[in-house]
């Protein structure tokens, strides 16, 4: 995590987004949706356009805005996205429609740890983004990097959660055990020898893991 001063800076060369984007980051905001932060999402929107890839899974909608993102900066990209809360997934319907997106983003709605199969069903990929339940991370990269194409690329936010993976300094014990779990998950991605993972302190903290 970069300190305010340097990250505020960073933030202010980012180009305002508008439109439906600009709509989607107010309602964020108001509503305490999780989106990526400015300066994560352009960094992995740049590797994804040195990646090119043609097919992308998201494992966490949310609203939909990552996912648009994505497909806003990857003409080519097919996303499949998975969403298990109803409101959330109601909503990122709406905004994809009103996009014109709804060819290039396949949404499924369940719990990402119960929809192997329908997921198979559109494998391999090229690229997955995990951005869900963080208690869960290691679960979903198990789950899902078997259908990741030779070469592909699995990229995981918030695997800093606001610094205190090192700090901790969380004060309930349910943050703490979250924390725990994030750490936990970051040492044995580090350690995973079929991946080749980096940490950048950008945004909330971003692992990029390329497949040997």
């Amino acid at each position: 995590m970069l300190n305010e001063e340097l990250q505020n800076y960073i933030d202010s060369l980012i180009k305002p987004r508008s439109g439906i984007l600009s709509e989607m980051e107010e309602y964020a905001e108001l509503n305490g949706v999780p989106i990526m932060e400015p300066a994560g999402i352009e960094t992995m929107l740049q590797l994804l356009r040195i990646q090119q890839p043609e097919t992308i899974l998201e494992v966490g909608t949310a609203i939909g805005y990552s996912a648009m993102r994505m497909a806003f900066a990857l003409p080519k990209a097919h996303i499949i996205t998975l969403e298990r809360d109803e409101d959330r997934y109601r909503l990122a319907v709406e905004y994809i429609k009103r996009a014109g997106m709804q060819e290039r983003i396949t949404q499924i709605k369940g719990d990402a740890l119960e929809l192997e199969e329908e997921v198979a069903a559109h494998a391999p990929f090229d690229v997955i983004f995990i951005d869900a339940a963080k208690g869960q991370y290691k679960r979903f990269f198990e789950i899902y990097s078997r259908y990741l194409k030779p070469g592909g690329m699995i990229i995981t936010d918030n695997i800093l959660f606001k610094g205190l993976v090192y700090n901790q300094e969380a004060e309930s014990r349910r943050v703490r055990s979250l924390v725990k779990k994030i750490d936990e998950f970051n040492r044995w991605l580090a350690a995973n020898e079929e991946y080749d993972t980096i940490i950048l302190p950008i945004g909330d903290g971003v692992a990029v893991s390329k497949k040997r």
